[in-house]
């Protein structure tokens, strides 16, 4: 995972760097999104789409009552969208965030053999897209940037949703000041 371009706009960049400060994330003391996840990997298992539906629904209302923000709507789609650009390489969408229309949207199956998504994956997906939306809804960004505490908000809601221990991420640095997930020392977990 890499980091958004800063952008140029002096507001706007302040904005980014705010986000890239904010690493961490209230998480409730309760069981409230654990449920909901390990509802949505039973559903994912049966490859049932209103199924997986129903406990991604169940579990971003969860979050935002928590967080108190408005739920967003939550669409399950089939396969991803695969982009594949000239020189042969591709790219696909795992989900996106609609700020307009306050809509998550999430694919249940990849998208050349059209199998169901791991559940870590896709659980994943689901806690990033909505902490896009709590960009907007809770901490009032104008935008919602890809920055490292961005990816670490993300992390903290993913791990306490799965009740996995949180890893930390470490990063390395890109031109333009953008950042790299170090995927080697992050999942060695040492510095």
């Amino acid at each position: 995972m890499v980091t958004d371009w800063p952008p140029e706009d002096k507001r706007r960049l302040a904005e980014y760097w705010e986000s890239d400060r904010l690493g961490s994330l209230e998480l409730p003391a309760d069981e409230r999104l654990r449920a909901p996840a390990a509802a949505m990997e039973a559903a994912l298992e049966s490859d049932q789409s209103a199924r997986v539906r129903d406990a991604c629904v169940e579990f971003v209302t969860a979050a935002a009552d928590f967080y108190r923000v408005p739920r967003p709507e939550v669409r399950v789609l089939a396969a991803r969208p695969l982009r594949v650009r000239e020189g042969g390489w591709s790219t696909e969408l795992f989900g996106d965030y609609e700020h307009g229309k306050r809509r998550i949207r999430v694919w249940m199956r990849t998208a050349i053999r059209r199998k169901v998504t791991s559940y870590g994956t896709f659980l994943s997906t689901l806690c990033h897209e909505f902490c896009h939306h709590l960009d907007y809804e809770r901490f009032r960004f104008g935008d919602s940037y890809h920055t490292r505490g961005f990816y670490e908000r993300t992390a903290v809601l993913y791990h306490h949703a799965r009740a996995t221990p949180v890893k930390q991420l470490f990063w390395r640095a890109l031109p333009g000041d953008r950042w790299r997930i170090d995927w080697a020392r992050t999942k060695k977990g040492s510095a």
